[in-house]
């Protein structure tokens, strides 16, 4: 699923009007149904319903949806917010209807006017600010917006929280905090990152019909891993096939006290499909990982720690990282490493830890390595940003750079490619911030690298199979007493979903 600006969702809504022959105020019907079909299935009808518009087209879809519910037998009441004395014509004609239809349905607040004593079981509708937002909100729609931030009512937004732009973050602004945002056709940046998407709530993502021709030939750098794409990638398993056609599986890690990521790492590599699996390790692991994952065959260099990386082969699809630590040997291995390999890599955790300590080895990762830092990781790496948005968008840069895949991770892990692409993954959730969480990821997409798939498609497949597989599980937990290795349980559960069988 694409992701598309402000501008181009603009675009797309002329596009359809133009190439559907229909008005404009057509078109706000049409998204506006879309919203009352939402309410009257998610609130009951003896609930009441406050809605509060804004003089342009966000305000016209408010008005058009307190038409509709009230016809539908709810009890609604619109508030119109006179920031400016000029209407958008859309805005005008559906208060004109709403007025014709019953004036009591809606009131006109002037500037300074505030709603009093709203009962707390009433349901609030924001539709004062859209997309079309340009600049900070500013004086008395601030202050009401923080008036109604305050409330404790159950909130919820017509395609976009009030203040809230679409393709950036701002430093400082007023921004109506909802429980659920009904988005029209596509997801916004804002939506996908933590400082202004925890203010969104759930989103939910209503189809109203834009056309779909321009929306297949518009490009866009931000895409969403959906259906489509998995169907796309997904490569089913042929008969009379043997473990040595999906790969070897070299994963380099454990420390000390840390032996666990390695056996997370392992596990996660073998229930993601891969042919064999070898863990190269210190001799203080060999047992611990024999005894916990033994389908997993073992390499041992160094006691407490890896001192060096000998038994790789050219042919091994290589994982790095999980408890590797930070040893002097360690790093001093990981130095003549990364100096010989050639193949993509997977790097994670202290592999990317002695890069940014190391920053000089930065440009000697393999062409088509996939990196998968946390936020804190990559800050390491490459610098501080001001927010996550730009923190993503040097992600890109890097990505293209370097010609490899960064995976920031985050409760919408992102995947940034060598030509500027960015997929966002929807699935996941809280539960899955963990412990060995990250490790279980690096299992994965190496796994999939070593069954054939590109370095591409390993990274979208593999962040939507842990992400998912966390959905899976913490079904079966909680968010609270989810833990790692529930996520391995699901792998499969996943894999079947994608493949049509449950």
């Amino acid at each position: 699923m694409k992701i598309f600006s402000a501008s181009q969702i603009k675009a797309c809504d002329a596009y359809t009007i133009h190439a559907s022959s229909i008005s404009s105020a057509d078109l706000m019907e049409r998204a506006a149904a879309r919203c009352a079909e939402w309410i009257t299935a998610n609130v009951s009808v003896d609930i009441p319903l406050v809605i509060l518009c804004g003089s342009g087209n966000n305000g016209g879809d408010g008005l058009a949806v307190t038409r509709m519910l009230h016809k539908m037998g709810y009890g609604v009441k619109a508030f119109l917010l006179q920031f400016t004395e000029q209407l958008s014509d859309d805005c005008k004609i559906n208060l004109e209807r709403l007025q014709k239809t019953d004036s009591s349905l809606i009131e006109i607040l002037q500037p300074g006017a505030f709603i009093s004593e709203l009962p707390p079981h009433i349901v609030i509708v924001d539709a004062i600010l859209g997309t079309g937002l340009n600049r900070a909100v500013e004086g008395w729609v601030a202050e009401f917006i923080e008036h109604i931030n305050d409330a404790p009512n159950l909130k919820i937004a017509i395609d976009i929280p009030s203040g809230m732009p679409a393709d950036n973050i701002p430093n400082d602004s007023h921004i109506l905090k909802v429980h659920h945002t009904l988005s029209f056709q596509f997801w916004k940046r804002s939506f996908l990152h933590p400082e202004t998407g925890s203010l969104a709530g759930n989103v939910h993502i209503l189809d109203i019909g834009l056309h779909k021709t321009f929306i297949n030939s518009t490009h866009t750098n931000y895409h969403i891993i959906d259906d489509e794409k998995l169907k796309e990638i997904y490569k089913p398993r042929l008969p009379f096939t043997h473990k040595g056609d999906y790969g070897n599986v070299l994963l380099i890690g454990g420390s000390y006290g840390m032996i666990g990521a390695m056996v997370l790492a392992s596990k996660a590599a073998l229930r993601a499909g891969a042919g064999k699996v070898r863990a190269m390790l210190p001799e203080c692991g060999y047992n611990i990982l024999q005894t916990a994952v033994p389908e997993a065959m073992c390499m041992v260099n160094g006691e407490k720690n890896i001192s060096g990386f000998k038994g790789w082969t050219p042919t091994d699809t290589i994982g790095i990282g999980p408890g590797l630590g930070m040893n002097e040997y360690t790093i001093r291995a990981f130095t003549d490493f990364i100096e010989a390999v050639k193949q993509p890599l997977v790097i994670d955790a202290d592999a990317l830890n002695t890069l940014a300590k190391h920053p000089e080895l930065i440009h000697k990762i393999p062409a088509g390595s996939i990196l998968t830092p946390h936020p804190k990781e990559f800050t390491g790496l490459f610098g501080k940003t001001a927010n996550s948005m730009q923190q993503l968008e040097l992600a890109r840069t890097q990505a293209m750079r370097l010609n490899c895949y960064i995976v920031l991770k985050g409760h919408h892990t992102a995947i940034s490619t060598p030509e500027g692409e960015c997929w966002y993954s929807i699935a996941g959730n809280a539960g899955m911030a963990t412990g060995g969480s990250g490790d279980v990821l690096t299992g994965i997409i190496t796994a999939l690298l070593a069954q054939g798939y590109s370095s591409y498609e390993a990274a979208l497949l593999g962040v939507y199979l842990h992400a998912r597989a966390g959905d899976l599980a913490v079904t079966e937990q909680s968010m609270e007493s989810l833990v790692a290795s529930d996520i391995i349980g699901q792998i499969g559960k996943v894999y079947k979903e994608i493949a049509g069988q449950s």
